[in-house]
């Protein structure tokens, strides 16, 4: 009954505007509700560049109105997740999510829903489909690519359906076509690693020669594409693999790993000569540069990598953030001390993080945008406090959200608030422990002493490290 009131609003709304539309031009309506909202607000984006923030009223709603629209993409952001809607002229869409269950829960309704229902369950359904594509890679490739085929020919085949039930409009089919290509494209692209690995010179002779096609019609410079998931995993995966190749080409190494500066040198330049728009060369030499650092044990390559990422990278923000990563990686070596960072305890007081190292300690930290992570390391950390009660395990919420938000998503999954706490200032304080990838733990001995900075505690030879660090 809720849905169907707020949908009455948005056409009562829009009718009473209807004069207001002419002169106003070509414009939507974005309304909603959120179930159990992390803040009272949400923001709305188009192209990374903020359009508004919304205000919720006492019901947990909105209702927006975007003047002058620029048809395509927007981003809708609440508190640590985001998601995508489709906006085109006159469309008054209502959306309706739980942030306990951000993705599956969001349904829309209204004028223009249709088409972001679609694009959702699209969504949920590559999900499971990626888990599917990481088994077939197992087979040969004839058998492979036959597979693969066989799923992008059903995809096609309910895009066909759709348009024939619904009215569709050009840039709805554009996109929806990219999304079925790119997928597919990197299907293929992440086939031979997944399959033969990083060490594997046959890994280019043993496919078939028409196997990599349609690299021929690839443009490396629709910025346009930027927004679509796909395109973005695409060019990723395909740069991992033009780089392989050519690695494979000149290197003398029967082994090497992802981690390989020489590698990772390679991928950047290809990046360099392959792609010319510069939004988009920019955010792949930042995005396999971040990957190679947060990843790279030895500490020594990272200026190489550095040096190499500058002299490409015309985007400041990004040449600061990687410079700093650089000198907070450098800080977070073991053997140095860890560095003192201001938290929020759960009654919003402020103290200093070392006044809580007083035994051998474990740092670990969650967001509300990776829920399942925050909910599978906080099973984790439970069983391995009961195994090593020497240890203390200390949680870091990095999010920028009201302590009281913290502790209602962690009463609400049953985990105690005790040792949780959240950073006084976020940002910095990612930057100064470079926090990246969100499973990083790090591992600190009694006297405060860094003995690993980038742990995961999902790792084979985790409990190994904490053994380690008890017997010190």
């Amino acid at each position: 009954m809720r849905i169907i009131i707020f949908n009455i609003i948005i056409a009562l709304t829009v009718f009473a505007c209807k004069n207001d539309i002419k002169e106003a031009g070509e414009h939507a309506f974005l309304g909603g509700e959120i179930i159990n909202p992390n803040d009272d607000f949400v923001t709305l984006l188009k192209s990374d560049k903020i359009v508004d923030t919304i205000k919720l009223d006492n019901q947990n709603r909105f209702l927006y109105k975007i003047n002058n629209l620029e048809s395509g993409f927007y981003t809708f952001k609440h508190g640590s997740e985001i998601q995508m809607v489709l906006l085109e002229p006159f469309d008054s869409i209502m959306m309706r999510l739980n942030t306990f269950d951000f993705d599956e829960s969001l349904v829309y309704s209204g004028t223009g829903a249709e088409k972001n229902n679609y694009f959702i369950n699209e969504f949920l359904q590559n999900e499971i489909i990626e888990k599917e594509i990481f088994k077939l890679c197992q087979l040969d490739p004839g058998p492979f690519e036959i597979k693969i085929d066989e799923i992008k020919e059903k995809k096609n085949k309910a895009l066909r359906d759709f348009i024939n039930k619904n009215k569709s409009s050009t840039l709805f089919k554009e996109i929806a076509e990219a999304n079925i290509n790119y997928n597919y494209y990197s299907s293929k692209e992440i086939y031979p690693i997944i399959n033969y690995g990083y060490n594997n010179r046959a890994v280019i002779k043993d496919l078939p020669k028409d196997f990599y096609s349609y690299r021929r019609d690839v443009d490396y410079n629709k910025e346009g594409y930027l927004e679509y998931l796909s395109y973005n995993s695409f060019l990723r995966s395909n740069f991992n693999n033009l780089s392989l190749e050519k690695h494979l080409n000149h290197t003398k190494e029967n082994h090497f790993s992802s981690t390989s500066a020489c590698y990772n040198l390679d991928k950047l330049k290809l990046i360099d000569s392959l792609v010319s728009n510069p939004t988009i060369k920019n955010d792949l030499l930042y995005y396999f540069t971040m990957s190679f650092l947060i990843k790279n044990k030895e500490v020594e390559n990272n200026e190489t990598i550095k040096n190499s990422f500058l002299n490409k990278s015309t985007d400041l923000k990004n040449n600061e953030i990687i410079s700093n990563l650089i000198i907070s990686l450098n800080d977070l070596k073991p053997g140095n001390k860890f560095p003192n960072i201001h938290l929020v305890n759960s009654q919003n007081n402020d103290l200093d993080f070392n006044s809580l190292i007083k035994r051998p300690t474990a740092v670990y930290f969650w967001s509300h945008k990776f829920y399942e992570h925050f909910k599978d390391s906080h099973y984790k950390v439970n069983e391995l406090k009961r195994k090593y009660p020497e240890i203390d395990f200390i949680a870091v919420n990095i999010d920028e959200q009201n302590i009281k938000t913290l502790e209602k998503t962690l009463k609400t999954n049953s985990f105690s608030v005790k040792n949780e706490f959240q950073f006084k200032n976020p940002e910095e304080s990612k930057n100064t422990l470079a926090i990246y990838p969100m499973t990083k733990v790090i591992i600190i001995d009694k006297n405060h002493i860094i003995i690993n900075s980038n742990a995961n505690m999902f790792s084979n030879n985790f409990e190994e490290q904490l053994l380690g660090l008890i017997s010190r």
